[in-house]
């Protein structure tokens, strides 16, 4: 078992079904059970997908004092994750997602302040202290813990998401210090190679993922000097793709922290979102490693 530390958002998510994009102005819609409610956020939905892998995980975050934070709280309670390392905020955040049946989807998030406020550094190093690695989201309160991070000697893994410049100003901190660096192509489609390559020139990290939703994932790896790409499986039909990224970082994490090599470890992450956007929450529909693994040694016979 893996100890894992999680840095990020969490937040309460709305999701609702539409028919499609674009939205067609309406004052009023009726959508019977297609709008939920769920704790979510980069953050949460990381250490949910590590808790059901059966990693041990360290989780901190920063939570409202109102009803939406007694609800995380709640979550991580009955998932057996504690909430020893959060800290307490006026509001939590909150997010709606609009997505259709073809699985694309449009996010509205209101962070609050959660942009102008930094984790303790001193609940960092006690939290980090016995981790082996720390997944440090791209949100502003775990900037400062970079640095910290990089002098301990533990393995920093981050996400960035969508990005279209190397050097985009907001991220490149935690590109310069991620050991494992992920992103989406959304903004890159049709460039990726090059885009991988400008990337493993700039920075140092030793494995570079780009996910590419139904077209794989791209995967760099420093130790070989190769790349790698990895094809998109169906496990069951798509319902919604948000958080399809968080459960490929997390899945890819949670293998090359226990010793896989990237390329195996990305495979089976490929796995994981793919089973995981069968569901439409954010945080949900994570598959424990038996029943991943089952599912993987039937892909790659």
């Amino acid at each position: 078992m893996s100890k894992i530390l999680v840095c990020g958002l969490t937040n309460v998510e709305t999701t609702v079904k539409i028919d499609k994009f674009p939205l067609d102005y309406c004052p009023i819609d009726y959508s019977f059970f297609g709008i939920n409610s769920y704790p979510a956020g980069v953050g949460l939905n990381l250490a949910l997908a590590f808790n059901s892998l059966s990693d041990e995980v360290v989780f901190l975050s920063m939570v409202g004092d109102d009803s939406a934070g007694k609800v995380i709280k709640e979550t991580l309670i009955a998932n057996n994750i504690s909430t020893d390392y959060l800290l307490k905020t006026e509001y939590s955040a909150q997010s709606v997602v609009l997505y259709d049946k073809e699985g694309s989807r449009r996010i509205f998030c209101d962070l609050k302040d959660f942009q102008e406020k930094d984790f303790s550094k001193e609940l960092f190093e006690k939290a980090s202290a016995d981790c082996d690695t720390l997944c440090l989201c791209n949100i502003n309160f775990s900037r400062s813990l970079l640095k910290i991070a990089k002098e301990m000697g533990k393995t920093i893994a981050c996400d960035v998401h969508t990005l279209s410049d190397i050097n985009d100003e907001y991220n490149r901190d935690y590109m310069k210090n991620a050991d494992i660096l992920f992103l989406s192509n959304e903004n890159i489609k049709g460039k990726e190679e090059q885009f991988l390559l400008s990337l493993k020139d700039e920075y140092f990290s030793k494995v570079i993922v780009i996910g590419m939703g139904k077209n794989g994932a791209m995967l760099y790896c420093r130790k070989d000097d190769k790349i790698y790409n990895v094809p998109a499986v169906k496990t069951r039909e798509v319902v919604n793709t948000v958080g399809a990224g968080d459960a490929l970082f997390s899945s890819f994490v949670h293998f090359y922290t226990k010793g896989f090599d990237a390329y195996k470890s990305l495979q089976y992450a490929t796995v994981f979102a793919s089973y995981k956007i069968g569901e439409s929450g954010a945080a949900k529909g994570f598959l424990n490693e038996n029943d991943l693994l089952s599912i993987a040694k039937q892909i790659y016979k």
